[in-house]
């Protein structure tokens, strides 16, 4: 019925298991599903070593970016409301951003500005194309400038409209449009999503998107009661396979709300709350008799939206992002496969996904009604090529 072989499944787990077992990630959930219904489920190791407990299928994980689609849906919500249109300068609804500049040249202590060539619009935004960047990159003298100004970290200091009039001091990286740069490009759409909706951002995604799906362990803090289900972060040690415990649930930030409510990467979430979300992206825009988006925009935010149809790598540069770049494009947030052949990976044109810093990661594929979802907690996503692995351990069991 589903057209998966089970026998090929059983690739998924053991491979999947060989990182835990050899001490490269403390635990892992995966789950497939094919046309609305699971396919396999998976769950190995631990969700907090140190206190001995085993990872469950309703274990908490941060998933860090895997926030960004979600706020990315609620901003599109406003859209079909007609709060705004796709090619509105920022600065309609961000006067204070009239007068962004473009560095020009210098360093992080002095450089030289220029006007930008065209302004930045929520497009620009939606797409990682705005000019705007992340500290954390290391890879232009704007992101030291972010670093120093407390810009775009994973801290929950300071509120959104601090995070705006802090860039409104500094320069972009690019004129919007030239380029692709993963960026806090998102954190400005959740302040967009509060400006036009008139409420937090953590209570329109409740309201419009969270609890109408079901997804009842979904947002930016945990309710005490389930402070228990938390997993332990951890990090990579740096030249070595093995961790370290970077947040401990039992201080965890995320047991109090954060007064900077991260729309780029601010949410926790569990497997099933984040395949209840996918289900309804799938089912374009719908689950359960809850319209969240209409189809058509559903369509239109997983087309490629860069210019000319163009791929990561002839818009992008050489930093960290949470996709690859031959052969993929981006969407209204999230990356989309526009030719698999240059991914050199299994995949479907039309196919899209993100992932979080932790590792965690999710895509669908229209084409063949796929939904993969990966959850573990280890700090840089970066630190192994699970994702292109369990993108060909699911795409080799599809036997129809």
């Amino acid at each position: 019925m589903l057209g998966l072989s089970d026998h090929k499944l059983d690739h998924v787990q053991r491979h999947l298991r060989t990182y835990v077992d050899d001490g490269r990630l403390p635990g892992y959930l995966c789950l497939v599903s094919r046309r609305g219904a699971e396919a396999l489920f998976l769950d190995y190791g631990q969700m907090d070593v140190a206190r001995g407990r085993s990872i469950a299928r309703d274990t908490i994980f941060r998933i860090y970016s895997m926030t960004k689609p979600i706020t990315s849906v609620a901003l599109m919500t406003l859209y079909e409301r007609g709060k705004f249109q796709l090619d509105d300068p920022v600065a309609r609804y961000i006067p204070r951003w009239r007068d962004l500049k473009v560095f020009a040249g210098g360093d992080a202590r002095a450089y030289d500005v220029k006007a930008p060539d065209r302004p930045m619009t929520i497009k620009d935004l939606f797409t990682h194309t705005s000019g705007l960047t992340y500290g954390f990159l290391n890879a232009h003298p704007v992101d030291a400038l972010y670093r120093a100004n407390g810009v775009g970290g994973m801290g929950n200091e300071g509120t959104l409209e601090d995070m705006i009039e802090k860039l409104t001091e500094l320069p972009l990286q690019f004129s919007p449009g030239a380029r692709w740069n993963y960026s806090v490009s998102t954190d400005v759409l959740g302040y967009l999503v509060q400006k036009l909706a008139d409420r937090d951002l953590d209570d329109y995604i409740r309201e419009t998107i969270t609890g109408p799906l079901g997804m009842a362990d979904s947002g930016f803090a945990l309710p005490a009661a389930e402070y228990h289900r938390l997993a332990a972060c951890y990090e990579r040690v740096p030249g070595t396979d093995t961790y370290r415990l970077q947040d401990d649930p039992s201080t965890s930030p995320y047991r109090i709300r954060p007064t900077f409510l991260s729309g780029g990467g601010g949410m926790v979430s569990t497997i099933d709350d984040y395949h209840r979300f996918t289900l309804m992206l799938l089912n374009r825009g719908e689950l359960d008799g809850e319209r969240i988006l209409g189809r058509k925009t559903v369509e239109y935010m997983t087309l490629n939206h860069l210019p000319g149809n163009r791929d990561l790598a002839a818009m992008g540069q050489p930093t960290f992002s949470e996709t690859s770049y031959d052969g993929i494009g981006f969407g209204l947030g999230f990356s989309v496969v526009i030719d698999p052949a240059a991914a050199n990976v299994l995949d479907s044109v039309g196919e899209y996904a993100w992932g979080g810093a932790a590792s965690t990661y999710f895509f669908v594929d229209p084409a063949e009604e796929l939904i993969v979802i990966f959850m573990t907690q280890l700090l840089p996503s970066s630190s192994y090529p699970v994702r292109r692995q369990l993108k060909a351990l699911v795409y080799q069991a599809i036997v129809d």
